[in-house]
Protein backbone atom coordinates (compact mmCIF):
# COMPACT_ATOMS: atom_id res chain seq x y z
CA UNK A 1 0.00 0.00 0.00
CA UNK A 2 1.28 3.47 -0.91
CA UNK A 3 1.21 5.53 2.30
CA UNK A 4 1.53 8.71 0.23
CA UNK A 5 -1.56 8.03 -1.85
CA UNK A 6 -4.46 10.43 -1.12
CA UNK A 7 -7.21 8.59 0.76
CA UNK A 8 -10.16 10.23 -0.96
CA UNK A 9 -11.09 11.27 -4.45
CA UNK A 10 -11.22 15.03 -4.19
CA UNK A 11 -14.53 16.69 -4.97
CA UNK A 12 -14.93 20.00 -6.78
CA UNK A 13 -15.44 23.06 -4.59
CA UNK A 14 -17.55 25.91 -6.03
CA UNK A 15 -16.39 29.51 -6.44
CA UNK A 16 -18.07 31.67 -3.80
CA UNK A 17 -18.74 35.39 -4.06
CA UNK A 18 -15.57 36.40 -2.18
CA UNK A 19 -13.38 34.47 -4.59
CA UNK A 20 -15.32 35.72 -7.60
CA UNK A 21 -14.86 39.32 -6.42
CA UNK A 22 -11.13 38.69 -6.06
CA UNK A 23 -10.94 37.27 -9.59
CA UNK A 24 -12.86 40.21 -11.01
CA UNK A 25 -10.57 42.70 -9.23
CA UNK A 26 -7.45 41.10 -10.72
CA UNK A 27 -8.89 40.69 -14.23
CA UNK A 28 -9.19 36.91 -14.09
CA UNK A 29 -12.85 36.88 -15.18
CA UNK A 30 -13.89 36.81 -18.81
CA UNK A 31 -16.81 35.92 -21.06
CA UNK A 32 -16.94 33.12 -23.60
CA UNK A 33 -19.54 31.26 -25.65
CA UNK A 34 -18.20 27.79 -24.87
CA UNK A 35 -18.30 26.06 -21.50
CA UNK A 36 -16.56 22.94 -20.23
CA UNK A 37 -19.87 21.06 -20.38
CA UNK A 38 -20.32 22.07 -24.04
CA UNK A 39 -17.08 20.29 -24.95
CA UNK A 40 -18.34 17.10 -23.31
CA UNK A 41 -20.90 16.72 -26.11
CA UNK A 42 -18.40 15.19 -28.53
CA UNK A 43 -19.66 12.61 -31.03
CA UNK A 44 -16.71 10.25 -30.75
CA UNK A 45 -13.02 9.91 -29.97
CA UNK A 46 -9.81 8.05 -30.81
CA UNK A 47 -6.94 7.20 -28.49
CA UNK A 48 -3.80 9.37 -28.66
CA UNK A 49 -0.47 7.53 -28.64
CA UNK A 50 3.01 8.99 -28.19
CA UNK A 51 5.91 8.53 -30.62
CA UNK A 52 6.70 5.15 -28.99
CA UNK A 53 3.10 3.93 -29.42
CA UNK A 54 2.32 4.21 -25.71
CA UNK A 55 -1.23 5.18 -24.75
CA UNK A 56 -1.12 8.74 -23.39
CA UNK A 57 -4.54 8.38 -21.69
CA UNK A 58 -5.73 11.32 -23.80
CA UNK A 59 -8.34 10.87 -26.52
CA UNK A 60 -8.84 13.09 -29.56
CA UNK A 61 -12.48 14.12 -29.76
CA UNK A 62 -14.64 15.21 -32.67
CA UNK A 63 -18.00 16.93 -32.98
CA UNK A 64 -20.79 17.08 -35.53
CA UNK A 65 -20.20 19.56 -38.33
CA UNK A 66 -22.63 22.22 -37.10
CA UNK A 67 -21.26 22.27 -33.54
CA UNK A 68 -17.63 22.13 -34.69
CA UNK A 69 -17.83 25.48 -36.47
CA UNK A 70 -19.31 27.19 -33.42
CA UNK A 71 -16.89 25.51 -30.99
CA UNK A 72 -13.82 26.31 -33.13
CA UNK A 73 -14.79 29.97 -33.38
CA UNK A 74 -15.30 30.18 -29.62
CA UNK A 75 -11.95 28.48 -28.93
CA UNK A 76 -10.11 30.89 -31.21
CA UNK A 77 -11.72 33.79 -29.35
CA UNK A 78 -10.56 32.25 -26.06
CA UNK A 79 -7.02 32.16 -27.46
CA UNK A 80 -7.19 35.90 -28.18
CA UNK A 81 -8.45 36.53 -24.62
CA UNK A 82 -5.49 34.64 -23.15
CA UNK A 83 -2.78 36.05 -25.40
CA UNK A 84 -4.01 39.30 -26.96
CA UNK A 85 -6.45 40.79 -24.46
CA UNK A 86 -9.32 39.84 -26.77
CA UNK A 87 -7.93 41.48 -29.93
CA UNK A 88 -9.56 39.51 -32.79
CA UNK A 89 -8.03 41.33 -35.77
CA UNK A 90 -5.94 38.30 -36.74
CA UNK A 91 -8.40 35.62 -35.73
CA UNK A 92 -8.84 34.52 -39.36
CA UNK A 93 -5.26 33.22 -39.30
CA UNK A 94 -5.91 30.90 -36.36
CA UNK A 95 -6.84 27.26 -36.72
CA UNK A 96 -7.99 24.72 -34.13
CA UNK A 97 -5.84 21.71 -35.00
CA UNK A 98 -7.37 19.37 -32.42
CA UNK A 99 -9.17 19.03 -29.10
CA UNK A 100 -8.02 16.29 -26.73
CA UNK A 101 -9.79 15.02 -23.63
CA UNK A 102 -7.91 13.53 -20.66
CA UNK A 103 -9.49 10.40 -19.21
CA UNK A 104 -6.98 10.22 -16.35
CA UNK A 105 -6.94 12.24 -13.15
CA UNK A 106 -9.39 14.33 -11.20
CA UNK A 107 -9.96 17.39 -13.39
CA UNK A 108 -10.37 15.61 -16.77
CA UNK A 109 -9.34 18.64 -18.85
CA UNK A 110 -9.68 19.40 -22.54
CA UNK A 111 -6.44 20.36 -24.30
CA UNK A 112 -6.79 22.64 -27.32
CA UNK A 113 -4.08 23.14 -29.93
CA UNK A 114 -4.26 26.48 -31.75
CA UNK A 115 -2.03 27.08 -34.77
CA UNK A 116 -1.21 30.27 -36.68
CA UNK A 117 -1.52 29.28 -40.33
CA UNK A 118 0.77 32.11 -41.48
CA UNK A 119 3.89 30.84 -39.72
CA UNK A 120 2.89 27.40 -38.39
CA UNK A 121 3.56 28.42 -34.78
CA UNK A 122 1.20 26.80 -32.30
CA UNK A 123 0.34 26.71 -28.63
CA UNK A 124 -2.01 24.88 -26.29
CA UNK A 125 -4.46 25.84 -23.60
CA UNK A 126 -6.74 23.85 -21.32
CA UNK A 127 -10.41 24.05 -20.48
CA UNK A 128 -11.50 22.56 -17.16
CA UNK A 129 -14.33 22.55 -14.69
CA UNK A 130 -13.71 25.48 -12.37
CA UNK A 131 -12.67 24.36 -8.90
CA UNK A 132 -12.04 26.82 -6.08
CA UNK A 133 -9.08 24.94 -4.58
CA UNK A 134 -7.38 24.72 -7.98
CA UNK A 135 -7.88 28.46 -8.52
CA UNK A 136 -6.35 29.21 -5.11
CA UNK A 137 -3.42 26.97 -6.10
CA UNK A 138 -2.92 28.89 -9.34
CA UNK A 139 -3.05 32.23 -7.54
CA UNK A 140 -0.67 31.16 -4.77
CA UNK A 141 1.74 29.88 -7.42
CA UNK A 142 1.49 33.25 -9.18
CA UNK A 143 2.30 35.10 -5.94
CA UNK A 144 4.74 32.80 -4.13
CA UNK A 145 6.77 31.23 -6.93
CA UNK A 146 9.09 32.81 -9.51
CA UNK A 147 6.54 31.85 -12.19
CA UNK A 148 3.64 33.84 -13.57
CA UNK A 149 0.35 32.02 -14.21
CA UNK A 150 -2.09 32.99 -16.95
CA UNK A 151 -5.69 31.79 -16.53
CA UNK A 152 -9.26 33.02 -16.91
CA UNK A 153 -12.58 32.03 -15.36
CA UNK A 154 -16.10 32.29 -16.77
CA UNK A 155 -18.87 31.05 -14.48
CA UNK A 156 -18.01 27.36 -13.88
CA UNK A 157 -15.36 27.06 -16.61
CA UNK A 158 -11.61 27.49 -16.08
CA UNK A 159 -9.24 28.33 -18.95
CA UNK A 160 -5.52 27.78 -18.34
CA UNK A 161 -2.49 28.63 -20.43
CA UNK A 162 -0.16 25.70 -21.16
CA UNK A 163 2.93 25.51 -18.92
CA UNK A 164 5.94 24.58 -21.04
CA UNK A 165 8.37 21.91 -19.83
CA UNK A 166 9.24 18.22 -19.72
CA UNK A 167 6.98 16.23 -17.36
CA UNK A 168 9.02 15.02 -14.40
CA UNK A 169 8.35 11.32 -15.02
CA UNK A 170 9.33 11.68 -18.70
CA UNK A 171 12.49 13.57 -17.69
CA UNK A 172 13.45 10.76 -15.30
CA UNK A 173 13.00 8.14 -18.01
CA UNK A 174 14.45 9.93 -21.03
CA UNK A 175 16.62 12.87 -19.99
CA UNK A 176 18.15 12.51 -16.55
CA UNK A 177 20.72 9.89 -17.57
CA UNK A 178 22.15 12.24 -20.20
CA UNK A 179 22.69 15.13 -17.78
CA UNK A 180 26.25 16.03 -16.80
CA UNK A 181 27.24 15.80 -13.15
CA UNK A 182 27.13 19.55 -12.54
CA UNK A 183 23.65 19.62 -14.15
CA UNK A 184 22.48 16.89 -11.78
CA UNK A 185 23.74 18.96 -8.86
CA UNK A 186 21.81 21.96 -10.16
CA UNK A 187 18.64 19.83 -10.52
CA UNK A 188 19.12 18.64 -6.92
CA UNK A 189 19.30 22.27 -5.77
CA UNK A 190 16.10 23.16 -7.64
CA UNK A 191 14.30 20.13 -6.23
CA UNK A 192 15.14 21.26 -2.68
CA UNK A 193 13.74 24.71 -3.44
CA UNK A 194 10.66 23.28 -5.17
CA UNK A 195 10.03 21.07 -2.14
CA UNK A 196 10.12 24.12 0.14
CA UNK A 197 7.64 26.09 -1.97
CA UNK A 198 5.15 23.22 -2.09
CA UNK A 199 5.41 22.54 1.64
CA UNK A 200 5.05 26.18 2.70
CA UNK A 201 2.21 26.93 0.25
CA UNK A 202 0.46 23.60 0.99
CA UNK A 203 0.42 22.43 -2.63
CA UNK A 204 -0.11 18.68 -2.41
CA UNK A 205 0.41 15.59 -4.55
CA UNK A 206 3.44 16.86 -6.45
CA UNK A 207 4.39 13.50 -7.95
CA UNK A 208 6.73 13.53 -10.94
CA UNK A 209 3.88 13.68 -13.47
CA UNK A 210 2.42 16.77 -11.79
CA UNK A 211 5.42 19.05 -12.36
CA UNK A 212 7.71 19.84 -15.28
CA UNK A 213 11.45 20.31 -15.70
CA UNK A 214 12.31 23.40 -17.74
CA UNK A 215 15.80 23.40 -19.32
CA UNK A 216 17.21 26.89 -19.92
CA UNK A 217 20.35 27.63 -21.92
CA UNK A 218 22.56 30.18 -20.19
CA UNK A 219 25.82 31.07 -21.99
CA UNK A 220 27.76 27.79 -22.09
CA UNK A 221 25.59 25.76 -19.73
CA UNK A 222 22.09 24.43 -19.16
CA UNK A 223 20.21 25.21 -15.99
CA UNK A 224 16.95 23.60 -14.94
CA UNK A 225 13.85 24.98 -13.26
CA UNK A 226 10.98 22.99 -11.75
CA UNK A 227 7.37 24.15 -12.12
CA UNK A 228 4.14 22.72 -10.79
CA UNK A 229 1.49 22.07 -13.45
CA UNK A 230 -1.31 20.48 -11.40
CA UNK A 231 -3.02 22.43 -8.63
CA UNK A 232 -5.97 20.16 -7.84
CA UNK A 233 -4.59 19.20 -4.42
CA UNK A 234 -4.09 22.73 -3.10
CA UNK A 235 -4.79 22.77 0.65
CA UNK A 236 -6.89 19.61 0.58
CA UNK A 237 -5.05 16.69 2.16
CA UNK A 238 -4.87 16.17 5.91
CA UNK A 239 -1.47 14.49 6.02
CA UNK A 240 1.37 17.00 6.04
CA UNK A 241 3.69 14.55 4.27
CA UNK A 242 1.54 14.84 1.13
CA UNK A 243 2.78 18.43 0.75
CA UNK A 244 6.42 17.29 0.62
CA UNK A 245 7.43 16.19 -2.91
CA UNK A 246 10.59 14.44 -1.74
CA UNK A 247 8.51 11.80 0.10
CA UNK A 248 6.73 10.45 -3.00
CA UNK A 249 8.19 7.25 -4.43
CA UNK A 250 7.61 8.65 -7.95
CA UNK A 251 10.17 11.36 -7.13
CA UNK A 252 12.82 9.00 -5.77
CA UNK A 253 15.39 9.70 -8.54
CA UNK A 254 15.28 13.42 -7.72
CA UNK A 255 15.54 12.70 -3.99
CA UNK A 256 18.54 10.43 -4.62
CA UNK A 257 20.19 13.27 -6.54
CA UNK A 258 19.79 15.51 -3.50
CA UNK A 259 21.40 12.91 -1.24
CA UNK A 260 24.21 12.27 -3.73
CA UNK A 261 25.04 15.84 -4.74
CA UNK A 262 24.26 17.96 -1.67
CA UNK A 263 25.47 17.72 1.89
CA UNK A 264 23.39 18.75 4.89
CA UNK A 265 24.76 22.30 4.99
CA UNK A 266 24.04 22.87 1.29
CA UNK A 267 20.47 21.58 1.69
CA UNK A 268 19.87 23.93 4.63
CA UNK A 269 21.38 26.83 2.68
CA UNK A 270 19.06 26.28 -0.31
CA UNK A 271 16.03 25.85 1.98
CA UNK A 272 16.83 29.14 3.71
CA UNK A 273 17.44 30.89 0.39
CA UNK A 274 14.02 29.81 -0.86
CA UNK A 275 12.31 30.81 2.38
CA UNK A 276 14.01 34.20 2.31
CA UNK A 277 13.06 34.99 -1.28
CA UNK A 278 9.55 33.69 -0.66
CA UNK A 279 9.16 36.21 2.18
CA UNK A 280 10.30 38.98 -0.20
CA UNK A 281 7.60 37.90 -2.66
CA UNK A 282 5.05 37.95 0.16
CA UNK A 283 5.99 41.50 1.10
CA UNK A 284 5.93 42.63 -2.53
CA UNK A 285 2.40 41.24 -2.98
CA UNK A 286 1.01 41.95 0.49
CA UNK A 287 -2.21 43.63 -0.63
CA UNK A 288 -3.04 40.98 -3.23
CA UNK A 289 -2.21 38.13 -0.85
CA UNK A 290 -4.40 39.64 1.88
CA UNK A 291 -7.37 39.72 -0.51
CA UNK A 292 -6.68 36.16 -1.62
CA UNK A 293 -6.45 34.82 1.93
CA UNK A 294 -9.72 36.54 2.89
CA UNK A 295 -11.42 34.69 0.03
CA UNK A 296 -9.62 31.46 0.92
CA UNK A 297 -10.73 31.61 4.56
CA UNK A 298 -14.36 32.01 3.49
CA UNK A 299 -14.24 28.97 1.17
CA UNK A 300 -14.70 25.34 2.16
CA UNK A 301 -11.71 23.51 0.65
CA UNK A 302 -11.48 20.21 2.53
CA UNK A 303 -13.38 17.88 4.89
CA UNK A 304 -13.24 18.88 8.58
CA UNK A 305 -11.14 15.83 9.48
CA UNK A 306 -8.45 16.93 6.96
CA UNK A 307 -8.30 20.38 8.56
CA UNK A 308 -8.01 18.93 12.07
CA UNK A 309 -5.28 16.49 11.07
CA UNK A 310 -3.25 19.02 9.09
CA UNK A 311 -3.29 21.77 11.72
CA UNK A 312 -2.11 19.26 14.35
CA UNK A 313 0.67 17.86 12.15
CA UNK A 314 1.88 21.31 11.10
CA UNK A 315 1.82 22.41 14.74
CA UNK A 316 4.00 19.42 15.65
CA UNK A 317 6.38 20.43 12.85
CA UNK A 318 6.62 24.14 13.75
CA UNK A 319 5.45 24.32 17.42
CA UNK A 320 3.61 27.50 16.43
CA UNK A 321 0.48 27.65 18.61
CA UNK A 322 -1.36 29.78 16.05
CA UNK A 323 -1.94 26.61 14.01
CA UNK A 324 -4.07 25.27 16.89
CA UNK A 325 -6.52 28.14 16.32
CA UNK A 326 -6.91 27.59 12.55
CA UNK A 327 -10.42 26.49 11.59
CA UNK A 328 -10.03 26.29 7.81
CA UNK A 329 -7.44 25.48 5.18
CA UNK A 330 -7.25 29.18 4.37
CA UNK A 331 -6.36 29.97 7.98
CA UNK A 332 -3.69 27.25 8.03
CA UNK A 333 -2.09 28.77 4.90
CA UNK A 334 -2.29 32.24 6.45
CA UNK A 335 -0.62 31.07 9.68
CA UNK A 336 2.08 29.26 7.68
CA UNK A 337 2.90 32.39 5.68
CA UNK A 338 2.89 34.56 8.81
CA UNK A 339 5.26 32.07 10.44
CA UNK A 340 7.58 32.48 7.46
CA UNK A 341 7.50 36.26 7.68
CA UNK A 342 8.32 36.26 11.39
CA UNK A 343 11.19 33.82 11.10
CA UNK A 344 12.81 34.72 7.78
CA UNK A 345 12.13 38.43 7.28
CA UNK A 346 15.66 39.50 8.26
CA UNK A 347 17.59 36.78 6.45
CA UNK A 348 19.74 38.28 3.73
CA UNK A 349 21.71 36.12 1.30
Amino acid sequence: MDNNKPQYKKKFYPINQDLRSYLEHYKRVTRTNVFYDDLLRFQGSIAVFDKDDNDTLWVRVYYNEFEKVEIDNSLKKIYTLLHADGDERNIQFLNVDYIDFCTFGNSQPFRVKIRNILNDNYTHFYIKKADASRIFGLELEHILSPNRINFLVFEDTLIEEHIVGIPGDVFIENNLKDCEEHEKAQIAKEFVKFNERCMIGLLGDMRAYNFVIVPIYDFDQRVFKIRAIDFDQQSYEGRFRLYKPHLFKENLPFNLLVKEKLNKNAIEQYQNEERSILVKRLLDSESRLKRLLLAMKSTNLAPPEHIEQLREEVYQFTLDKDFKKADSMGEIVEVALNFMKRNFRNIDF
